[in-house]
């Protein structure tokens, strides 16, 4: 958003129109906004805050928002309070004039009427250099201002607008308001809908590592009795953060303990079959033995 020009009439303490050239101010650079005290810089924000949302900041929103208070007490009984500001927002240069209700001396008569409040809204045509009326309604001139800001009017003040102090309301705002201000001023709503896909992926992600530990946790049981009991499982559920590790920690113990029982099997195979080996070799010869004791004893007996 870029303000071009502020143009006030019997508004706060401005009784005679006043023009703000922001253009001819900005042209340097930033530029600062002084004075004593009463002067009106705060009412000059109030007038652009008026301009955009038809209301001032919260603390000085008086009259029932209907800003029959922003009447400057110094402005002659015959003229209206109007404020109008040009500025560019979303490559759009718009005007907006709004006139506050005014209670006026009645034309006929003795007395005071009241005159409603007005609102205009028009955007400049680049090509023909003129002004085109797009809105006089209230509603629709809000909504269209709030939409292309992107921002509440309280969201405008605590930000952009910061007059008096302000800003240490948005400081002491709680992290869930604050975000929902920034997450507007940002346009965050890409990064929000790319942390739901990621959320959405996790979930998926989380259910399917689920799966695979219950899985993985039935083969380990499976594993475990056919180890007899020897295999430790870890007191995990799937899901849990390092089942798997676990599981394979326990499974290579298992395996690892396995094999040097198998080599011990092995060893005591092989003795086995050395032992039967030479138990047969003993049995050969006692049998041979045996056959020649025979046939010697029958030879003598002849």
């Amino acid at each position: 958003m870029r303000l071009h020009r502020l143009d006030i009439t019997a508004f706060g303490p401005f009784g005679t129109p006043q023009t703000v050239d922001f253009d001819e101010l900005s042209a340097a650079g930033l530029f600062l906004l002084h004075g004593p005290t009463g002067a009106g810089k705060t009412s000059v924000l109030d007038a652009v805050c008026y301009a955009l949302y038809g209301a001032v900041p919260g603390a000085r929103q008086t009259g029932g928002g209907q800003g029959v208070t922003l009447r400057s007490d110094h402005a002659a009984p015959g003229t209206r309070t109007e404020v109008t500001l040009e500025l560019t927002v979303a490559g759009r240069r718009l005007r907006i004039t709004r006139q506050p209700p005014w209670e006026r001396p009645k034309k006929r008569g003795t007395g005071t009427t009241v005159d409603k409040a007005q609102t205009w809204l028009a955007e400049h045509d680049p090509v023909s250099g003129t002004w085109k009326d797009l809105s006089r309604s209230h509603q629709e001139i809000g909504e269209e201002i709030t939409q292309l800001l992107g921002m509440s009017r309280e969201q405008f003040c605590q930000v952009v607008l910061l007059p008096q102090g302000d800003f240490a309301r948005f400081l002491r705002a709680d992290a869930e308001a604050r975000g929902r201000l920034l997450g507007r001023l940002f346009d965050t709503r890409r990064f929000a809908e790319v942390e739901k896909r990621l959320a959405e992926r996790r979930r998926g992600t989380e259910s399917r590592v689920r799966d695979g530990d219950a899985d993985l946790l039935a083969d380990a049981h499976r594993m475990q009795q056919a180890a007899g009991g020897a295999m430790e499982l870890p007191d995990l559920t799937p899901g849990d953060p390092g089942l798997a590790d676990a599981v394979l920690s326990a499974a290579a113990v298992a395996r690892s303990t396995a094999r040097e029982q198998l080599t011990i099997a092995h060893c005591r195979l092989a003795a086995a079959e050395s032992a039967r080996a030479a138990a047969s070799l003993t049995l050969d010869e006692t049998r041979e033995r045996d056959r020649l004791q025979r046939r010697f004893a029958e030879a003598r007996e002849r």
